[in-house]
């Protein structure tokens, strides 16, 4: 069944999520350790550091895969990051302890997209989009339990603490993969494995591939092409626009949200929580975005979804009673994740598996670069004193996503209605909005 590979790549995407949103938890109270001597202006460029490093790492993973398959793959990644945390909580400077950031991108970087590749191949037909909601449920229950350490650990133990937190994934997520999670059906047949591929799909209940499904061995070269084949380059093209986009807010929001709302006039534990309650919107998020995703199609819920993230988002830039803040962070939540999750929906319908992986890793790799630049941008804000204006911009961000989505819903409308020539494209373009 499904069951085990959703759930263990859950457990690993859930140590990702903690990871990520770790660092923005901790950043109140790493700004004021003098020891560290982290300021505004470096707080921004230690999150694009770490975000640099996710876009080496989800750029090089389809290649990763080829070589020694999407197990092995995510095992190596969860170590890297959790060895990296350990590196983190004993840092004594910034240089160190963006180095190891850098090294814990690099990992974080590469487990999604081969998670989400793991479970589109294995999910079953008309529930892929629900079952990567739920995978990307873990991310947030990640961001969750960071700022639950947050607020239990940092004014107790300091932040150094919940960084050594980040290792429990080398000693609890690593043992389980290895011993239970099975391999890539794909990539077993491109390597020749036919009966173990076999073995595993009778177990599974799933048909073997064919090695011309997988791409029969081809170069990484060929595979790459596949992005940009035919019409399939402006598909390509859009998907990587939005994905910069939807990744700028993500991270830009996740990063800066507690700092931003401490700007706002709330204090450093009301901070803390709306971290918490905006992930848990963003889990609610998953769930329902995901379920509908499979009746009408994931890039029409991304497009109303990223609307709803501008006006949420932007609203957060108004002090209202705290009672509807939370309310609002919550609503800004289940639209501004899972927005971007449907995305990669999409990606994982429109590219067949020979290229799947290497689809959703460029897609999410180059999305990195708008990861870079929203916490690079917010420490600019703050450094410079408009910090006001930062919730404005990143609705801004959610509006251009819009835009890119709705240019895409024209182009695989205009391929369903065009010449016979481009009916495979136009079989797979719509899944897109179908």
């Amino acid at each position: 069944m499904v069951t085990i590979v959703v759930a263990l790549c859950w457990l690993l995407v859930f140590f990702d999520g903690l990871d990520m949103f770790i660092y923005g938890a901790a950043l109140p109270d790493m700004l004021v350790d003098s020891t560290l001597g982290l300021k505004p202006s470096s707080a921004g460029d230690v999150g694009s550091v770490a975000t640099f490093g996710m876009l080496v790492g989800a750029l090089t993973a389809g290649l990763a895969t080829d070589r020694i398959g999407r197990k092995r793959v995510l095992l190596l990644c969860c170590a890297l990051f959790s060895v990296a945390s350990g590196l983190c909580a004993v840092a004594p400077d910034v240089t160190t302890f963006g180095a190891a950031r850098l090294i814990a991108g690099l990992g974080l970087g590469g487990l999604l997209p081969t998670a989400i590749a793991l479970v589109a191949e294995y999910a079953p037909e008309g529930r892929r989009n629900f079952l990567i909601g739920v995978l990307m449920t873990a991310h947030h229950a990640g961001g969750i339990a960071a700022s639950t350490l947050g607020l239990w650990l940092l004014e107790d133990f300091g932040w150094r603490t919940v960084f050594f937190i980040g290792v429990i994934p080398l000693l609890v997520a690593v043992p389980l993969v290895g011993k239970f999670m099975p391999e890539s059906l794909a990539f077993l047949v491109n390597k020749g494995r036919i009966p173990a591929a076999e073995r595993i799909a009778q177990r599974y209940g799933l048909a073997t591939p064919a090695a011309e499904t997988v791409g029969d061995g081809a170069p990484r070269k060929a595979v790459l092409a596949q992005l940009f084949s035919r019409k399939r380059w402006q598909v390509t093209i859009l998907f990587w626009l939005t994905s910069f986009a939807g990744l700028l807010l993500v991270y830009g929001v996740s990063t800066w949200l507690p700092s931003l709302m401490r700007a706002e006039g709330y204090n450093l534990g009301s901070s803390l929580a709306f971290l918490l309650v905006i992930n848990g919107g963003g889990i609610v998020g998953m769930f329902i975005a995901g379920k509908i995703a499979d009746r009408f199609g994931p890039v029409r819920v991304a497009t109303i979804w990223f609307a709803l993230t501008a006006a949420s988002v932007y609203s957060l830039g108004a002090h209202l009673a705290l009672a509807a803040t939370y309310v609002l962070v919550f609503a800004a939540g289940i639209f501004l994740f899972s927005a971007q999750t449907m995305v990669y929906a999409a990606v994982a319908h429109v590219y067949p598996t020979s290229s799947r992986a290497t689809a959703i890793g460029w897609t999410t790799g180059i999305g990195r670069f708008g990861a870079v630049f929203g916490p690079w941008m917010g420490g600019q804000l703050f450094a410079t004193g408009n910090q006001g204006w930062g919730f404005g911009i990143f609705a801004v961000a959610a509006v251009f996503a819009t835009g890119m989505l709705l240019v895409l819903s024209l182009l695989a409308a205009k391929s369903r209605n065009g010449s016979a020539k481009d009916a495979e494209f136009s079989n797979r373009e719509h899944s897109l909005t179908v």
